[in-house]
């Protein structure tokens, strides 16, 4: 796992997220509130961890997006941590199931149809809109396809672990969502707070608003 700090002045709180399959820094390197550090996730081609670089924050704000919603729980089930909000947008506990993420048929035949132009369609898919395709290849990550064919691989075989019972304190289901279908995600998210937004699996401006804080859904209440 790449985990990297894209702002590292010493604060006090930390914003750490994990985002989702196939990322890197180039598109999640946004501003951040001020009083934060941040620290991004990504690539899980493995699920190495290093603890020490939470040392020190009084408060972290947990983000995961996507398939980075299974991984954070796997890697932060058991830990103490002084958390001030654990938020997953666009994922589930529970990646590849047909109740409750991705339906396993359609994770099946991504991984064996893996090419550049599937790479493409499903850029296409997780934004929804021409518009918000544009926004997402402004910050396209620059990793090359038979590395995301590995991470994809490596990720199918790990989910078949059982899930973490790691406790978040709220969803962010978007309606549009084409990659983890909305009714999965309620499924997968009885018991915890969920907030439905009218957007696709990936939103630029809803993950600008998280990242720098703007997002009313920090707030616990």
């Amino acid at each position: 796992m790449e985990q990297r700090f894209i702002k590292k002045e010493n604060n006090p709180r930390l914003l750490l997220f994990f985002a989702g399959w196939g990322s890197d820094e180039h598109l999640f390197s946004r501003p951040v509130e001020d009083g934060y550090d941040y620290l991004l996730c990504f690539d899980y081609r493995t699920l190495d961890f290093d603890y020490s670089l939470l040392d020190g924050y009084r408060e972290i704000r947990l983000l995961a997006w996507s398939m980075g919603v299974w991984v954070a729980g796997q890697v932060l089930t058991g830990k103490d941590y002084p958390w001030q909000m654990r938020l997953a947008v666009g994922g589930t506990p529970f990646p590849i199931d047909d109740r409750k993420g991705i339906p396993e048929a359609i994770f099946r035949a991504t991984l064996e149809n893996f090419s550049d132009a599937a790479l493409v369609r499903f850029r296409r898919r997780i934004c929804g809109t021409a518009e918000q395709v544009k926004e997402f290849l402004s910050h396209a990550p620059y990793r090359p396809v038979p590395e995301l064919h590995e991470e994809l691989q490596a990720l199918e075989q790990y989910v078949r672990r059982p899930s973490a019972p790691f406790v978040w304190d709220k969803a962010i289901v978007g309606t549009g969502d084409k990659i983890f279908p909305p009714a999965n995600q309620r499924e997968a998210w009885r018991g915890t707070a969920v907030i439905e937004k009218d957007v696709a699996h990936y939103g630029g401006a809803l993950f600008d608003r998280l990242l720098s804080g703007e997002e009313a859904v920090w707030t616990r209440h």
